[in-house]
């Protein structure tokens, strides 16, 4: 079976790193394309 999505760690390091950009004045957006996060991820993940 396919391993899908990312770990706990992983998951952890990237909301602590947009957590830094945006204390810096970054854009959501900004943030999103930095991580390299996919836009509609944010969208589901928050309803």
């Amino acid at each position: 079976m396919q391993k899908r999505g990312f770990t706990p760690e992983q998951n952890i390091k990237k909301l602590r790193e947009a957590e830094v950009l945006l204390s810096k004045g970054e854009t959501v957006a900004q943030v999103i394309r930095k991580l390299g996060v996919r836009p509609y991820t944010k969208l589901t993940r928050t309803q």
